[in-house]
């Protein structure tokens, strides 16, 4: 992730964390089958996905072809 510093990314996941346990609680708020808790489990899979990949990146791996 090019251009961005280590604390940029750390603030970046603290926002992704706070994200995924605000849709975490408001998914069990409904049922499953219901358009907004399929919305909230997408958005998850959306964030889970973030945040591995901040991890990686953060753990200097990055993931890039040399």
């Amino acid at each position: 992730m090019d251009g961005y510093t280590r604390e940029e990314l750390n603030e970046a996941l603290t926002a992704i964390e706070s994200i995924i346990h605000k849709c975490e609680a408001a998914q069990r708020k409904f049922p499953q089958g219901t358009s907004y808790h399929t919305l909230l489990k997408r958005r998850l899979k959306a964030m889970y996905l973030s945040r591995a990949l901040l991890l990686r990146e953060l753990a200097g791996e990055g993931g890039r072809e040399k």
